[in-house]
């Protein structure tokens, strides 16, 4: 595991991505095509696109795609945040070892997160509706639906004659993802049988109920009886305003495998501070690597008295069932 410079304070603050949104005039949508050049340190260098058909979303992709399928990656925003270029240096490098990522959000420039305002009161929409807003809140940006859409466009993608994708993914891998208000839009589709693991970012359910957090999404601590598959919980430490939401979430958890680890780095991780998003990328790789392909490296990361994690002084784990 790389070592590299804790970024604190003031710097941290100013990527809280759950107090973070686009300026009150967000900047136009990117036309479709390929947004940038390829990056990321895997085999594949990775490109950042958008398709006309599903343009409310932002896809990463090796530039080159590999004869054998790819894994599909769903991820959320931040503050669910309408933004799929908001976390494009981490998104990139995961897509560049070997992962189709699909992205919640409009392709706009990549700038600096923002102070998010709070969001107008509205009456609640009917119960059960995928990622509405909770009681008294405003709807978010992005729903946790749109995970999901941006999944059955992949599935129809891939089947569809004439596609470009047509049998370049691999359907039956998927994964969910997506950081502090993406997280728990990650842990409110997790239950999708399609979905065979899930990696929580920054976040947790929150212990009062959702009206009494920052996003507007719907979701109690009964999702997590749900989950059918493994579930990585990754958090910036005490300091993370999440932390306790998520340790309560890992302790609550007895039916399926689990991961609880964190960096004392905050709630902002290392998305944006690093290079190819620093040590969360590499757990996200690890952990992708070991529940989609099998690898025994991804899994010597996460299992037994030796793991990488383990021995890594830099990370605090715990685990259940891995």
């Amino acid at each position: 595991m790389k070592r590299f410079a804790w970024v604190l304070g003031a710097a941290a603050l100013a990527l809280v991505s759950s107090a973070a949104v686009a300026d009150d005039a967000a900047p136009p949508p990117l036309p479709p095509g390929i947004i940038g050049a390829a990056a990321g340190s895997g085999p594949y260098p990775a490109i950042a696109e958008v398709d006309p058909g599903l343009s409310n979303h932002t896809l990463y992709r090796p530039q080159r795609m590999p004869a054998k399928p790819l894994p599909v990656v769903l991820w959320g925003n931040g503050a669910c945040r309408d933004n799929g270029l908001g976390y494009a240096r981490f998104l990139r490098q995961i897509a560049s070892h070997g992962y189709f990522v699909v992205a919640v959000g409009h392709a706009r420039r990549e700038e600096p997160m923002r102070p998010r305002p709070a969001p107008t009161t509205v009456p609640a929409p009917a119960v059960g509706t995928p990622g509405a807003p909770g009681p008294g809140r405003g709807a978010d940006e992005t729903q946790a639906a749109q995970l999901l859409e941006g999944l059955d466009w992949a599935v129809a993608e891939n089947g569809r004659r004439g596609s470009p994708l047509r049998r370049k993914l691999d359907t039956g891998k998927v994964a969910v993802m997506g950081h502090s208000c993406g997280g728990l839009q990650a842990i409110a589709v997790a239950a999708d049988p399609r979905i065979r693991t899930a990696m929580i970012w920054n976040s947790g359910v929150y212990n009062r109920g959702p009206a009494t957090g920052r996003s507007g999404i719907a979701i109690t601590k009964e999702a997590l009886r749900a989950l059918h598959g493994p579930i990585a919980y990754v958090n910036g430490g005490p300091a993370d305003i999440a932390y306790a939401n998520a340790l309560d979430d890992f302790e609550k958890i007895d039916h399926v495998p689990a991961l609880f680890a964190w960096l004392p780095v905050g709630h902002g991780g290392t998305f944006f501070t690093d290079p190819d998003g620093g040590p969360y990328a590499d757990v996200a790789i690890g952990w992708l690597d070991w529940q989609l392909k099998g690898s025994g490296k991804g899994r010597s990361m996460f299992t037994g008295p030796a793991c990488g994690l383990c021995k890594d002084v830099a990370w605090t784990i715990r685990r259940k069932r891995l």
